[in-house]
């Protein structure tokens, strides 16, 4: 049975969908006023590999991941690059996309953008002030009374009391309590608005979420998502806008995942500490990213630096060599005890380290029978493909994922390729000098030669 640590009760739980065999997930998305970033990249592949588990367990799910395209980020760099927000928001968006697409992240089932919103977000701010769970203040901003909402602090475990008494709020004298936020902004001068019931204006963040996801999925769902830096506030408000506005339960599932941390920091854009995923593309390969990112858990921390994605590159390195020459595309049934053990560790609250542990363990013996038993060394790499599957690594050709992508700065596969049929012709006459020669030219240029009955295979030593 499926476990997941649900946030809201502090705890590992059964899950259990609202409706038999399907389930309905809600994550947070990108706000699009920059590239994404490997924080961003952890929120992508975390819940890509939840929606793959759920999908191969059998689920019919409904994934929903939102893109915030307004927001105060998004009109402060438009004005700075001197370009339109629509026109900053669609060359973010088709970049995260392209990130989305090299890091092996499949699209969600829908991708609501908050500008093509705003009836919904504007629906439910009306049904809040109907209901009194907001107000419009004094310079036409509407806000969320928090007091009004018993159970507010609840996912974070915060009280308001401690709140009002510890954090330095903003003085605001159009609000009735300090820890009341926006749901809606009057429009200022030079900015994009729309128009509401109470004047021209644009939405709060926080509103955005709980429109979208009550809109694509109702207004109770399974699960909802995304980075533990949303638990507060961006997901208690979304707790209280939208059980307050349905009167139900909002979603029975909170999953958030860790931050990916740099010198024991949180990795972010306002730190300024962040490295992007493009960045990291110049050095490593995608799959090398997403094998680095399943390697911790996904709610531990993730501590970036060359040395873990170093190892990313020899583990895959290992596993695609342990597949190499073999048919990996035979049919493997339902399994051995490794795929029970593997499902056994997703289904504990998706466990990604034991997961990967069952590969190895599948690699060490798809090693064991190549000499002696190819037919059953093939079942088992197909075994290992097909479920390395389900966390989306390992689905290349394992001679060309060894081959790698030839750098400008060195030997292309051609110049490679010619290079070994020189030695293989120096050998031919006996000419081992030249032989060696060669083979230490190509070893020098990081590449691995591998002779075997008669033929000669390489690969890179990335």
């Amino acid at each position: 049975m499926l476990t997941i640590y649900n946030t809201l009760g502090r705890q590992k739980q059964p899950f259990t969908p609202i409706e038999p065999g399907k389930a309905r997930m809600y994550v947070c998305g990108m706000t699009v006023y920059d590239y994404c970033h490997l924080g961003h990249a952890r929120v992508l592949v975390v819940f890509d590999i939840v929606a793959r588990h759920l999908r191969a367990s059998g689920y019919d799910l409904t994934y929903i991941r939102n893109i915030t395209d307004i927001d105060d980020k998004i009109i402060q760099r438009a004005n700075e690059n001197d370009e339109s927000i629509g026109e900053l928001t669609q060359r973010f968006i088709a970049a995260m996309h392209e990130d989305c697409d090299a890091l092996g992240v499949m699209a969600p089932d829908q991708e609501p953008r908050a500008t093509d919103s705003m009836d919904d977000i504007i629906h439910m701010i009306r049904t809040l002030i109907d209901k009194g769970y907001a107000y419009v203040g004094d310079n036409q901003d509407v806000y969320y009374s928090v007091s009004a909402f018993e159970s507010y602090g609840a996912l974070s475990g915060k009280r308001l009391e401690d709140l009002r008494a510890g954090e330095r709020v903003e003085v605001n004298i159009s609000k009735r309590d300090p820890m009341d936020f926006v749901l809606w902004k009057a429009a200022k001068p030079d900015e994009p608005s729309w128009a509401s019931p109470w004047g021209d204006g644009r939405p709060g963040w926080h509103i955005e979420c709980s429109a979208m996801s009550t809109r694509c999925l109702g207004d109770h769902f399974d699960i909802h998502g995304g980075g533990m830096d949303l638990q507060f506030p961006h997901h208690e408000n979304e707790i209280a806008q939208s059980e307050a506005a349905t009167g139900c339960k909002f979603a029975n599932v909170w999953m958030h995942n860790g931050f990916v941390r740099i010198n024991e920091e949180k990795m972010s854009k306002s730190l300024g500490n962040f490295f992007t995923v493009r960045e990291v593309l110049e050095r490593y390969r995608a799959e090398e990213i997403r094998y680095f990112i399943l390697t911790s858990h996904y709610r531990s921390p993730l501590n970036y630096s060359d040395a873990p994605l170093d190892a990313a590159r020899g583990s895959l390195m290992r596993l695609y060599t342990s597949m190499k020459g073999l048919n990996t595309d035979a049919d493997v049934g339902d399994g051995s005890d490794y795929t029970v053990r593997f499902n056994a560790a997703m289904d504990d609250d998706f466990n990604t380290p034991e997961a990967l542990a069952v590969l190895f363990e599948l690699a060490r013996d798809v090693n064991k029978l190549r000499s002696g038993d190819v037919a059953g060394a093939a079942v088992l790499a197909a075994e290992m493909k097909s479920l390395a599957g389900r966390l989306g690594i390992l689905q290349e050709s394992p001679e060309a994922w060894l081959k790698g992508e030839s750098s400008n700065d060195g030997l292309s596969d051609d110049d490679i390729d010619a290079l070994i049929e020189g030695r293989r012709a120096a050998r031919d006459n006996k000419d081992w000098a030249e032989a060696d020669r060669i083979r230490d030219e190509l070893d020098a240029a990081g590449i691995v030669l591998e002779d075997s009955a008669g033929t000669t295979t390489w690969r890179r030593n990335l």
